[in-house]
């Protein structure tokens, strides 16, 4: 009886020793299975984010099949051309008008230049306003990049500053980057906002939308970006998706006219000294009551070209007092030196009619060159030869760049 008791314990712990040997093995299994199941779920995220890169990539592919536009056009003139307004109210409304006769013509960047050989540092760093002399370039460029910042943005880019004073007077441009809150576009003007995100997660974006844009980059905030939303949103997201892009490809790719980008040049020879193509400016054209007429000339293909007038003096001046150019007649400077108004019924015509988009005259065939120099060269470059390649029918764009510190 004793041998029997003693032995119970003993079959017992063999009992559990077994039982135990067994759950021990059903972990592993188990983790096994966990782990296959883990590596599964991995192996799919996988597949499915290159199934989004790939459907990324088609998309870029299907952009660039489209009828972009490669070329771009800039127009030159000096800030001087402020200096003819009577009063500070005049001076902003005259920006006004530049800016909007850019935008219809699709203008690319603006370059406003010093034609009155002032010292580069007058360019430079902070200003007080249009109270000193010296300071109609800066307001002029200054006021040119407030009308081409979308309304959504201009609070941000744009304290409040004395050379704006006036600028609820200035016509809104109503270019295409200008997107309305409701409005469907697959391109935005956006800026990146100081807001935590998850590792591995890109910055949001204020595109002018009631939700925030998630893009694919992490970026410092505050700073001015272009966005091309997904085209497959979840709508129960709290934010949408999207991609930080160039700022040209809305026009090379979808062929938009994203706005103009406005540049400062301390004289006539840093207009295409300092320009920001690789190769420069291919088609250089000079507007003078002494340059040739339109209808003489037959502009070539290009890919960069520029437009450059003259203050109230004309381009002669400019050329006097640049002190790199050893010249004195300004045509040599250029490709084509035209003259856009043959025939003109006053001595001189003034910068607002120049650029007035309001007025029009048929010189060449069935083409509409308009009164203004800047329109009538504008209008030439656009669709007067059949051999270049003209503007899309629907043409947008977006564009910017800050021209001081």
């Amino acid at each position: 009886m004793a041998d029997l008791v003693g032995k119970r314990p003993r079959i017992q712990g063999e009992v559990r020793k077994i039982e135990w040997r067994k759950l021990k093995k059903e972990r592993k299994e188990e983790k096994k299975k966990w782990r296959e199941l883990k590596m599964i779920k991995k192996l799919e995220k996988q597949r499915a984010q290159e199934e989004a890169e790939k459907q990324r990539e088609e998309a870029e592919e299907t952009h660039k099949q489209t009828n972009g536009r490669s070329y771009t056009l800039s127009v030159a003139l000096p800030g001087s051309i402020l200096n003819n307004a009577q009063s500070p109210e005049l001076r902003t409304y005259l920006a006004g008008q530049i800016a909007r006769a850019c935008a219809i013509f699709c203008v690319d960047e603006i370059v406003v230049f010093d034609e009155e050989g002032e010292d580069v540092k007058s360019i430079e760093g902070e200003f007080v306003g249009i109270g000193k002399k010296g300071q109609a370039s800066v307001q002029l460029a200054r006021i040119l990049q407030y009308l081409e910042c979308p309304q959504y943005l201009r609070k941000a880019f744009f304290p409040k500053h004395q050379d704006l004073q006036f600028a609820g007077l200035l016509n809104p441009l109503d270019s295409p980057h200008h997107v309305r809150q409701e409005e469907v576009l697959e391109y935005r003007e956006g800026i990146v906002l100081d807001r935590p995100t998850r590792p591995g997660r890109g910055s949001f974006v204020n595109c002018g939308m009631k939700k925030e844009v998630q893009i694919d980059k992490n970026l410092e905030p505050g700073l001015r970006v272009t966005v091309r939303l997904d085209q497959q949103q979840i709508p129960e997201s709290k934010s949408l998706k999207g991609r930080v892009v160039s700022s040209q490809e809305p026009r090379t790719h979808a062929g938009l006219y994203w706005g103009y980008s406005v540049r400062l040049a301390s004289c006539l020879s840093a207009v295409f000294a300092e320009g920001p193509y690789k190769d420069g400016y291919d088609l250089t054209i000079g507007t003078s009551e002494r340059g040739e007429g339109l209808a003489s000339i037959q502009l070539p293909n290009f890919n960069h070209a520029i437009v450059v007038f003259g203050g109230l003096q004309g381009l002669e001046a400019g050329v006097e007092a640049d002190p790199n150019l050893e010249v004195t007649d300004p045509s040599v400077l250029f490709d084509f030196y035209l003259n856009t108004c043959p025939g003109q019924g006053s001595r001189t015509i003034r910068t607002e009619p120049r650029l007035s988009p309001g007025t029009a005259l048929k010189t060449l065939s069935s083409e509409e060159f308009p009164l203004s120099n800047i329109e009538a060269s504008l209008s030439s470059l656009r669709g007067s030869h059949p051999h270049l390649p003209g503007y899309p029918a629907t043409s947008y764009h977006w564009g910017w760049g800050w021209g001081w510190a």
